[in-house]
């Protein structure tokens, strides 16, 4: 059975995702897909990866809400009379389909912190980074070593990757404000 919490986080983020998709005016989306950003990054908390959780209200909630409020601010509102868009009775069959697809694969998931889990089902690997990974990497904590070491142009690409956003943002920032559009 699955616990009353869960439901409602998991209510929760489906509706701010649906209500994100179509809300007509522009400032009203950006609220609900912030609010749908930290309920993600509750949710993951509650998966037990904080480091996602954090990432996902930092980026997702933090930064790229105040990236689009003030793409907002500096830019003109159309007047819109409608507060909802019509959804497009092809997409909304396409993406029903794949929710259901994707639902189905659901029951496969071990419940979280279960024995049967793909992490404790072969606990030689684990055992074998959490042992190894100081001697392998030098990084005493044995996550900073996976994240560090072990994936390190993982780690590193996405690195790049937030960091080249940043900067692109900055450029868009500065060039409006230098150029006054």
């Amino acid at each position: 059975m699955i616990p009353a919490f869960e439901l409602a986080l998991f209510a929760f983020v489906l509706a701010t995702a649906v209500l994100t998709a179509i809300f007509r005016d522009v400032l009203a989306a950006i609220i609900v897909f912030a609010a749908y950003s930290l309920g993600m990054a509750i949710f993951y908390a509650f998966l037990l990866a904080p480091d996602v959780a954090m990432t996902e209200a930092a980026i997702g909630a933090g930064v790229t809400t105040l990236l689009l409020l003030l793409t907002i601010a500096k830019t003109v509102r159309p007047p819109t009379d409608v507060t909802f868009e019509r959804p497009h009775p092809t997409g909304l069959l396409v993406v029903g389909a794949f929710t259901l697809a994707i639902l189905a694969t659901v029951p496969a998931f071990p419940a979280v912190g279960s024995e049967s889990a793909p992490i404790w089902s072969n606990p030689e690997v684990t055992q074998y980074y959490i042992e190894s990974a100081y001697e392998d990497t030098g990084v005493e904590n044995a996550v900073t070593a996976v994240l560090a070491g072990y994936r390190g142009f993982d780690t590193f690409g996405e690195a790049v990757v937030v960091f080249a956003a940043g900067i692109a943002s900055l450029l868009v920032l500065r060039t409006e404000v230098f150029t006054g559009e």
